[in-house]
């Protein structure tokens, strides 16, 4: 089957049979590696982008799903020289450690501040909830989410 889809801004077109998974198109198709198969059951999280703007677990998407849609994986939301205020937070407060859950959380931390108000320590456990992290605890995970959140929203301060 032929599928169109927009990642990260640019268009693509891959020939995969039906059964190919989203995070497989995006990881053995696109090359785009930031995306993590951890768990083969969508329990972990760590396949998490943005489908048309909402956090998804990529591991969930059958190809002909993915017709027309628009991705954005963690290659399409920041730069090194330039990085997206939740990868800079995570960075500031040490909020991973192996890292192989950071980026689909990361993904849902944006999805989460992006349609969340008034986040605190409590309401950022229960978004992000659908992604595992095995080595850090979330205590830095939560502050990097709640740090994200000021300057992505503005500070309630102003």
């Amino acid at each position: 089957m032929k599928v169109s889809l927009t990642v990260n801004g640019s268009k693509h077109k891959v020939d995969v049979p039906s059964n190919t998974l989203l995070v497989d198109i995006l990881r053995d198709h696109l090359g785009l590696t930031g995306t993590h198969v951890g768990c083969d059951t969508s329990q972990c999280g760590a396949c998490t982008v943005h489908l048309n703007g909402s956090s998804v677990k990529s591991c969930t998407i059958l190809a002909g799903q993915a017709e027309g849609v628009h991705v954005t994986t963690i290659e399409g939301i920041g730069s090194v020289t330039d990085l997206h205020p939740m990868q800079a937070a995570f960075r500031d407060r040490h909020a991973l450690q192996c890292g192989f859950c950071t980026p689909g959380m990361i993904m849902s931390a944006i999805d989460l501040v992006n349609t969340s108000k008034g986040l605190d320590n409590r309401a950022v456990r229960e978004g992000l909830e659908g992604n595992i992290c095995r080595c850090t605890g979330y205590h830095n995970i939560v502050a990097a989410v709640l740090q994200a959140a000021e300057v992505m929203q503005g500070s309630s301060d102003e």
